[in-house]
């Protein structure tokens, strides 16, 4: 490999391929497992930005709130 190889990304590309179908069922594979991690009340959410796809995981029944407030789940669940 040369030692002055330089590499200019295509930003629309990046773009389109970080929106992209396949990107979004990664990701949510990736939050349905977290969520599962969690226990039972916790949900997720995958949705498409400016830029990216993203994912929501959050709390949604009073014992999962009542559970990620006195225990911190989620934070515990994302960093494992």
């Amino acid at each position: 490999m040369p030692k002055n190889l330089r590499i200019k990304l295509n930003s629309a590309g990046v773009k389109a391929l970080l929106q992209s179908p396949e990107m979004q069922g990664i990701i949510g594979r990736f939050a349905s497992a977290k969520a599962s991690q969690a226990g039972t009340g916790y949900t997720y959410t995958v949705k498409v930005g400016k830029s990216r796809t993203y994912a929501n995981i959050y709390a949604e029944t009073d014992e999962a709130k009542r559970d990620n407030f006195e225990n911190n789940t989620l934070e515990k669940v994302i960093r494992s």
